[in-house]
């Protein structure tokens, strides 16, 4: 298997699973198909200390296909009923990668409505369990529509805690927010620009610096040392092609 013969979702899976290499024994929450798999990824690969569970009330030895079982029986390693998931959250011990609506410079990011919040052009979730998240463990982002309205100057709604400085009042701590990375279909990103704002620090192999910054809806800092993403290799591909997700579901995220 070559590994020049691989997807943009495959990219971006094993672009995505990069954010739990040394998080150690952590609960990886992966929301969607690209998040959960690329956890899985990282679990069945580099960190096999990381935990993961699913998706019900199990903790599991391996990743769970997504899609149809055909058979497949979750390998369980102990029970983790929901109300478990709060002891990982509130101490840390938790790593999850979520997909909002809009993000900021700063990683505030929207999961509530878009438009005026008094009189919104559209309802989405609500703010969910984002804010406790973001101040309690770490957070990453999948973004696979990267452009001017999702990456955003300001989020209609914040919906979850960033490093904005004007939404500190004197004193107050922001050091306990924990943002790791941003992946879109267009790049990967961290949170090392001034003031904890978003930097870019690679571009996929069909995108540019100047594509990116055309679909970034504020100025975007660029690291020294930005490069081109490094493509699955041809272990991976099988790994993720064969084991993870035998069903083929990431052909979905973005359909030719």
């Amino acid at each position: 298997m070559s590994n020049d013969d691989y997807t943009l979702a495959e990219l971006c899976i094993t672009a995505s699973a990069e954010v739990w290499r040394d998080d150690g024994e952590v609960l990886a929450t992966g929301i969607g198909v690209i998040p959960r798999l690329a956890a899985s990824l990282a679990k069945a690969s580099f960190n096999q200390d990381l935990m993961m569970t699913d998706g019900e009330a199990y903790l599991v030895t391996e990743p769970v296909p997504p899609g149809p079982r055909n058979g497949y029986e979750i390998q369980v390693e102990a029970w983790m009923p929901y109300r478990r998931v709060f002891e990982n959250l509130w101490s840390g011990k938790r790593h999850a990668m979520v997909g909002p609506t809009q993000i900021d410079r700063y990683g505030q990011a929207n999961i509530s409505c878009i438009g005026d919040y008094a009189s919104p052009k559209a309802m989405l979730l609500g703010v969910r369990g984002f804010p406790g998240n973001t101040i309690h463990h770490p957070n990453s982002f999948f973004i696979p529509n990267h452009g001017v309205r999702v990456f955003v100057e300001k989020c209609d709604m914040v919906s979850s805690v960033g490093n904005d400085p004007a939404a500190w009042g004197p004193g107050m701590r922001r050091d306990f927010v924990d943002l790791r990375r941003v992946v879109s279909n267009l790049g990967v990103f961290d949170f090392q620009g001034p003031d904890g704002s978003m930097r870019l620090i690679s571009v996929h192999p069909e995108s540019s610096v100047d594509e990116v910054r055309e679909n970034t809806g504020f100025e975007l800092t660029v690291a020294d040392d930005c490069g081109v993403t490094a493509v699955p290799t041809s272990d991976q591909l099988q790994l993720i092609r064969e084991t993870l997700d035998p069903n083929n579901q990431r052909a979905n995220v973005f359909p030719s």
